[in-house]
């Protein structure tokens, strides 16, 4: 049986609109600038500050559509905003995300940007 980690990117492989993302060479430049753990932190620090309170701000549009790999990933693996969570993770709107959820998302996160980095060479 699969981890949760990837029976989520497998499930999201089959949304048109999610699959439809992936790291340009700009975004796959700047993963091998900086390394995979500074961009770990990078997830890290977006997902606790823009997704981890129970009502963020500007929640739907507190995810830019570009500019960091993390935020590819994010809307790749729908943890982009709460109401994404709700529906494709079954997180719940309302309450601040829990250290396990965030290391989830993060995870997720994560994996997809390693599948994107594997898949580029």
């Amino acid at each position: 049986m699969n981890d949760p980690i990837n029976q989520a990117l497998d499930s999201l492989k089959r949304s048109p609109f999610r699959s439809g993302f992936a790291l340009s060479g700009r975004y796959l430049t700047y993963i091998d600038r900086k390394g995979i753990e500074i961009i770990r932190q990078h997830a890290i620090d977006f997902i606790s500050a823009r997704i981890a309170p129970g009502f963020p701000k500007n929640d739907g549009k507190q995810t830019p559509m570009k500019n960091h790999p993390v935020f590819i990933a994010q809307h790749a693996t729908a943890t982009c905003c709460r109401a994404c969570l709700c529906k494709w993770h079954g997180i719940p709107n309302g309450k601040p995300l829990s250290a396990a959820e965030v290391d989830f998302i993060v995870g997720l996160v994560m994996a997809w940007i390693q599948r994107q980095v594997v898949a580029a060479r």
